[in-house]
């Protein structure tokens, strides 16, 4: 979440004093009223909103006049920049309703709802090619950026652990990932005092790790690789099984054994289940692959609060990190950062995991796929585009190239260049040159307008020139939206390409609200100059 400010509502009032609703005597009460917007509330008073109101208001204006308000928002099913789910069915969202008071952290008080949560870890350890005579273990969390710290911890306790036992330091400790990890891998590195080795990514390693680097980072004090299968910027999977067999040699070598942790944030829930696969080997067939994290709230199909971490056997999770509570009349083990936490998203993670089966997943994640490459093929064959994210390629084939025909012959997935239904994609440069004044912010502001929300922002650092629109094509994202979709890119490109540059201005972001001015922390995209750490210096959020 972003730090937010304490406002002073006196000095914001201060400022509005010449409001017309000040001047009509908003001060008197009105009390009784027939619908929300015959109430005092609807023009002469306002809700508060920086300080608790002395008297409450009546609970159907409070709502109707929230609801107003949230009207404000963008349109779930429309934000293509999120890869989190918008959308359930209905008997999913009724359990999920009918079990919205259940607290995670009761376990002796809601023992079947335990029983589920149980099933599920069972369920995705065997999706993600748990062995015979291991016995896997793990836990939901709030979502993945928990999951990963609890992973990025326990092969830090893991190196301090053997360190120690050889009398060897462990002061130094340092984990590798590339730049263009999410926020929450820092994060780990951060908060658990480990030096992160961000390595620079590049389009020759396809925007993502880079497995020579890898090669060259390493040490005695690396405590784990953090690899991601599924890139937030461009939906790449990043070598897993490449990097593997680099570790294995450098242990041959040196006699350092260094595990990998796999963020499959995304990918968990689809490279199990799609014909593609992951191109190759990501999961606890991988020896060194020691604990995998996942969001089930993203490709998992549920809505926000839920992800997943399991360990390929319980003897990777030190046991000092694991908790023996007594609490409520029972015991339980746990090893999380928070304690409370709701239970219906769990329900509702079972419920799709049973209603949809194996070829229910498979059947929505090859739809999912098959429209990004139908939008991806449709972008570039406008001629103003090219893709950066290459999932509508021929398997093998990573480039773009100009006048190439596109490929479109593959019966599934396993055709195609294995990754995330993302569709990435830049104006391309014969476009920039015959309309130098087309900026793409323009492009994502006017889309916005239709209600899309496309986000415009620069790749990893070292390829940050390069700035990208990013499409993340979710179950609900059909083939009907897809042909609506790029009518309307199609429109906005022909309007700017007919518009001079003074009328660009008019297409620019709105002024914040006054919480956001006076609240925030950060800065707005014309100000990102001002920001304490500038892209260059690691990693930093990308919308996901």
């Amino acid at each position: 979440m972003p730090l937010a400010r304490h406002v002073d509502p006196d000095e914001l009032i201060e400022t509005l004093k010449d409001h017309p609703l000040h001047k009509a005597g908003a001060h008197k009460r009105g009390v009784s009223h027939t619908t929300p917007y015959s109430s005092r509330y609807a023009a002469s008073v306002e809700l508060s909103k920086y300080k608790i109101p002395q008297d409450g208001a009546p609970a159907d204006t409070v709502h109707q006049l929230l609801k107003d308000e949230l009207d404000l928002d963008g349109r779930p099913s429309l934000n293509l920049a999120s890869f989190v789910g918008t959308y359930m069915e209905r008997e999913a969202e009724a359990l999920m309703i009918e079990n919205i008071s259940k607290n995670m952290s009761d376990a002796d008080e809601y023992p079947a709802m335990m029983d589920m949560h149980a099933r599920c870890i069972s369920i995705i350890a065997h999706l993600w090619g748990v062995q015979k005579g291991e016995k896997a273990i793990g836990s939901a969390t709030t979502g993945s950026s928990e999951a990963i710290h609890l992973g990025g911890l326990a092969m830090k306790r893991r190196w301090q652990e053997k360190r120690m036992a050889e009398g060897k330091d462990t002061s130094k400790p340092n984990i590798i990932m590339g730049a263009n990890a999410q926020v929450a891998l820092e994060k780990f590195a951060r908060y658990f005092e480990v030096e992160a080795r961000i390595l620079p990514v590049s389009e020759d390693s396809s925007y993502r790790l880079d497995p020579e680097l890898v090669k060259k980072n390493i040490d005695e004090n690396t405590i784990g690789i953090f690899v991601i299968l599924g890139s937030t910027y461009t939906g790449h999977y990043e070598p897993v099984e490449e990097i593997h067999d680099i570790l294995d040699a450098y242990e041959k070598e040196t006699g350092n054994d260094i595990p990998i942790h796999v963020d499959a944030a995304s990918g968990g829930f689809i490279a199990p289940f799609t014909n593609a696969k992951a191109g190759k080997k990501w999961n606890f067939e991988l020896p060194r692959v020691k604990s995998i994290n996942t969001s089930g709230h993203k490709f998992g199909l549920v809505y926000a609060g839920v992800g997943w971490i399991i360990w390929r056997d319980e003897s990777y999770l030190p046991k000092h990190l694991v908790f023996e509570l007594h609490y409520l009349g029972g015991t339980e083990e746990s090893y999380t950062l928070n304690f409370s936490r709701p239970g219906a998203q769990i329900i509702a993670q079972y419920y799709n995991l049973i209603h949809l089966g194996f070829n229910g997943f498979r059947s929505i994640m090859e739809n999912t796929l098959a429209n990004a490459r139908l939008l991806s093929r449709a972008l570039e064959h406008t001629g103003w585009f090219r893709c950066v994210s290459d999932i509508h390629r021929k398997k093998g084939d990573f480039k773009f190239e100009k006048g190439k025909k596109q490929y479109d012959e593959g019966e599934n997935s396993a055709a195609y260049n294995a990754g995330l239904p993302v569709v990435a994609f830049t104006l391309a440069d014969d476009f920039k040159k015959d309309y130098p004044h087309v900026k793409q912010d323009s492009i994502s502001n006017l889309l916005r307008a239709k209600q899309y929300i496309i986000p415009n922002y620069p790749l990893p650092p070292n390829e940050e020139k390069t700035e990208i629109l990013r499409v993340v094509v979710r179950e609900s994202l059909s083939l009907d939206m897809i042909d609506r979709l790029v009518t309307d890119i199609c429109q906005v490109m022909e309007q700017l390409m007919n518009t001079d540059v003074t009328d660009l201005a008019a297409w620019q972001p709105s002024n914040p609200s006054a919480e956001k001015t006076h609240a925030s922390l950060g800065h707005r995209a014309h100000n990102r100059h001002k920001a304490k750490r500038p892209m260059h210096e690691g990693v930093h959020r990308s919308v996901c």
